[in-house]
């Protein structure tokens, strides 16, 4: 499971403290919300009420007139009056019209509408209104008889203008039947006077409102949106919502509160809206607003874990993965300081440490080589002094018999000796040198015991690899010591060189007496123990030399021999020779061993 930064940490606990201060806010402003619709749609309600009332007010008042008129002694007088003689009214006649019409000015001054009487004698044939009396047109006030206020479009043509008309009769009952009527007054009034109350109902808040009544059509305000009423207006009807009181209609992706109110008065409806926007507007600001403030916290939040992240984990995380390396023995790691902040001291204390853990390293590890060389030079110094008192014993015996051949042969080859082991500053020779050199102890050790035959294989392609000097003769010096001499009969060691399986091996094979399998055994673990007085110093010296020169691959193996005796074995990983020619050379120098091969077994 991938392991979570710093910065993802402080991002997911901001994000977790937000969203439930968030999901809050919602769920309070969603209430809020809620409850502001409702008390507004409670406020619209009032208000239209109070403004229908307003207008019913107006209008029954202006009903009234026609009862009050009819009881006024004058109209009463006017209603009893004869018919006149003639096409004038007398002076009498003349007289009771001017009280009337004085009386209807009176009348229309009482409200703030603007309204019209119009008082009709049949008798007279007349019809006073407050400036005037003139004749009328009987069949089409008799065919205008209808029960209740009837509204008709105003003479001026405009959309929206409309006339109210009421009529009564004196006496009531002749409604249906005008020429049984004394009288017939009538009341007007013009739409303007609904519109002067609109303006009024809007100027003092957002609302735009109207009237309608289906078959007639509607009085809008002076500033209203008429083509948006009208769409209102047939989504009310076509929803059937007309008589709903509350109700949110979406036009165009637009939405409006719309309240709508009934006048029993009038028989229209009253109907008021408001852009949902305006309502709401306020309260999406602040949304926007908290929102906004929320976005930037989490925004400043994550710019803050962000700096917290690059300026201390990613230090601490490069400073760890430093110390891993350090751990993992990489002394080159270095860390690259930014800035002049408490990292940056840190990693440059750091690289010091560094620095000087690894000149430390470097000191003691030159110290460890030196050791080591001092040790190979050591042990190498332990193997010359084996054979030596018999060599000279060899040549005292041979002086005294003067057999001044073997005298000479020893002193050549025992020459030849030292001037090898002398020249032990140099830590690699050829294979060839070491051969030589293990040549002339066999044949010294040949002069002293003339049974020892010898054979040496070394092919051309090796002639040139560099060992360790002194590294196969401590095998032939063994296996002349502990194998043949100490059996009786013909003695004979073979040594062998090859390469195989990508690696060098140098067999040392005798036919002495050799070693029962216990006693090998007891001596491959004394080899990889350090050495004691017990054991001696010889295969000891050479298994370490290798081991210290070619690591753990290399080795040495002990085992019974096909003739009887041992057969020990040296073996290292094979690396490319530079400098692998002189094949001739060679095959001179394997016929100059087969010579003294030859020489020592006749």
């Amino acid at each position: 499971m991938p392991r979570i930064n710093l910065f993802r940490k402080i991002a997911i606990i901001l994000i977790a403290m937000l969203i439930p201060i968030a999901a809050l806010y919602y769920l309070s402003n969603r209430t809020s919300t809620e409850v502001l619709r409702d008390e507004l749609d409670r406020s619209n309600t009032s208000k239209l009420d109070f403004f229908q009332s307003q207008v019913n007010a107006n209008i029954d008042s202006i009903s009234y007139w026609p009862n009050l008129l009819i009881h006024d002694p004058d109209i009463s007088e006017l209603r009893d009056s004869p018919a006149p003689i003639g096409p004038y009214l007398d002076l009498e006649a003349i007289t009771l019209v001017k009280r009337i019409q004085q009386k209807l000015s009176t009348q229309q001054s009482s409200i703030n509408w603007k309204s019209s009487l119009y008082i009709y004698s049949p008798k007279l044939e007349r019809v006073v209104t407050d400036n005037d009396a003139v004749r009328y047109d009987d069949a089409e006030l008799k065919r205008r008889m209808k029960m209740g206020w009837q509204v008709k479009p105003s003479g001026s043509g405009i959309e929206g203008e409309y006339e109210f008309s009421l009529l009564t009769t004196s006496p009531f009952s002749a409604f249906n039947n005008p020429d049984k009527a004394n009288l017939i007054i009538e009341v007007r009034f013009d739409s303007k006077n609904i519109v002067g109350m609109l303006d009024n109902f809007k100027s003092d808040s957002r609302r735009d409102p109207f009237f309608y009544k289906e078959g007639v059509g509607l009085i809008y305000n002076s500033s209203a949106d008429r083509t948006l009423a009208k769409e209102l207006v047939a989504m009310l009807e076509r929803k059937s919502l007309m008589h709903a009181s509350n109700q949110t209609l979406s036009l165009e992706g637009k939405k409006y509160l719309v309240n709508t109110m009934w006048s029993d008065t009038t028989q229209w409806y009253l109907i008021d809206y408001i852009p949902y926007s305006d309502v709401v507007g306020p309260i999406v600001k602040s949304n926007v607003l908290f929102y906004c403030a929320v976005a930037s916290l989490l925004v400043m939040g994550c710019v803050l874990a962000y700096l917290l992240y690059a300026q201390v984990q990613i230090p601490m995380k490069k400073l760890v993965q430093s110390f891993q390396r350090l751990k993992q023995e990489d002394y080159s790691v270095r860390l690259v300081p930014k800035g002049n902040g408490e990292f940056s001291y840190v990693f440059m204390r750091f690289n010091s440490m560094v620095e000087q853990i690894q000149e430390l390293f470097d000191k003691v590890y030159m110290e460890k080589i030196h050791v080591r060389e001092a040790k190979l030079k050591q042990l190498q110094s332990q193997i010359n002094p084996h054979f030596f008192y018999n060599c000279f014993s060899f040549i005292s015996s041979m002086a005294k018999l003067e057999n001044y051949k073997a005298i000479v042969a020893m002193s050549q080859n025992l020459s030849s000796y030292y001037r090898y082991t002398t020249r032990q500053e140099r830590d690699f020779v050829k294979l060839s040198e070491e051969l030589d050199f293990v040549t002339s102890y066999l044949e010294i050790q040949r002069l002293r015991m003339s049974r020892l035959t010898f054979e040496v294989e070394l092919p051309s392609w090796l002639r040139h690899l560099e060992i360790p000097p002194l590294l196969v003769q401590p095998l032939v010096e063994n296996a002349v010591k502990h194998g043949v001499e100490e059996k009786a009969g013909e003695a004979a060691i073979r040594l062998t060189v090859a390469e195989e399986g990508g690696f060098v091996r140098i067999r040392v094979t005798d036919n002495g007496k050799g070693m029962t399998e216990p006693a090998l055994r007891s001596l491959r673990e004394k080899l990889q123990r350090p050495m004691d007085e017990s054991m001696g110093c010889g295969l000891w010296n050479v298994n370490q030399r290798l081991l210290l020169r070619y690591g753990e691959e290399a080795g040495m193996t002990i085992a019974s021999s096909e003739p009887g005796g041992l057969e020990v074995a040296l073996f290292w990983p094979a690396k490319p020779q530079v400098g692998m020619g002189g094949t001739a050379g060679m095959a001179g120098r394997s016929g100059a061993l087969g010579a003294a091969e030859m020489e020592g077994t006749a």
